[in-house]
C-alpha cells in the first residue's frame, strides 16, 4: 500500500483531535452535519488548499484550523 492510499483511507483531521477541541463530541457531529451542508449548498469553504474533497472532511477540516467554531 503506498503513502497515498494510505492518507485517502485515512481521515484528516481524527475524530480524536476534533473532539479535544470541542466539550461534546455530539456537538461536534451537529456542527459537522451543518457545515457540511452549508458547504454543500453554497459550493464554498473557509480553507484555501484543503486536503479533502468532500463536504463533511471539508467541515471537519474547518474546524480544526479554526476557521469554523463549535458553540
Amino acid at each position: 500500500m503506498t503513502t497515498q492510499n494510505n492518507r485517502e483511507s485515512m481521515r484528516y483531521p481524527s475524530v480524536d483531535q476534533l473532539t479535544e477541541m470541542t466539550s461534546s463530541k455530539y456537538k461536534l457531529v451537529i456542527a459537522v452535519a451543518k457545515r457540511a451542508k452549508e458547504i454543500e449548498l453554497e459550493e464554498k469553504t473557509f480553507i484555501e488548499h484543503p486536503v479533502n474533497k468532500k463536504c463533511i472532511g471539508l467541515a471537519l477540516e474547518e474546524i480544526y484550523n479554526g476557521k469554523v467554531t463549535v458553540k
